[in-house]
């Protein structure tokens, strides 16, 4: 099949070729580059595959912890994004596992929490709003598992494109996760596990 470029004269034919090459070759590396910056999530507390951190643990039902949500930074979010919310989920509780935090309505020029962000008030001044965990309390709930095995705590922050979900303060999480996954553009997770 002929291109445009067959019915060019010899020379001028390869000029635009090698013109196009050009112009793909810039492209694909912008794309490349592109590629390499990944939404991520890290923590100044633990690290991807790590051990929560004692100040993150649950302060009842058996574990002495402080309690504090922990700092979270995330980058390279989608263009898009027009805010953030945030979950925490132990896929190894029985049953369906277990919500120790969902957080919504995060503005998108926000890119980090401190630790503790939820009992300070940190949140509630950016204009956040905060789930009821399955502790049955409204925010962070940290993991207090049974004695047995390390459990996997699945620290999740998300990219939405609306500016704020219909969901109010104290809503159960599992409502909370269920209108994120609507407007979910992308997500960064990282995973620490927890044991007694």
């Amino acid at each position: 099949m002929r291109t445009p470029y067959d019915f060019q004269p010899g020379c001028a034919r390869r000029a635009r070729l090698c013109a196009w090459l050009a112009m793909a070759s810039v492209v694909a590396t912008a794309n490349l580059a592109y590629a390499g910056e990944t939404f991520t999530v890290s923590s100044a507390d633990f690290s991807d595959g790590g051990k929560i951190g004692p100040r993150q643990v649950f302060n009842d039902a058996g574990c002495n912890g402080p309690n504090e949500s922990p700092s979270l930074t995330w980058r390279n979010a989608p263009a898009a994004t027009r805010s953030f919310a945030i979950t925490i989920f132990d896929r190894d509780a029985p049953g369906r596992g277990w919500w120790h935090w969902a957080v919504a309505n995060i503005p998108a020029r926000v890119t980090s929490l401190p630790e503790n962000a939820s009992a300070t008030g940190a949140l509630r001044k950016l204009g956040a709003i905060e789930a009821r965990n399955d502790f049955n309390i409204d925010g962070y709930g940290g993991p207090c598992p049974p004695p047995g095995n390390p459990h996997r705590y699945v620290v999740t922050v998300y990219a939405l494109n609306v500016e704020a979900l219909p969901l109010a303060q104290g809503r159960p999480a599992a409502l909370f996760d269920r209108e994120i996954s609507g407007s979910t553009l992308g997500s960064a997770q990282i995973t620490v596990t927890y044991g007694r």
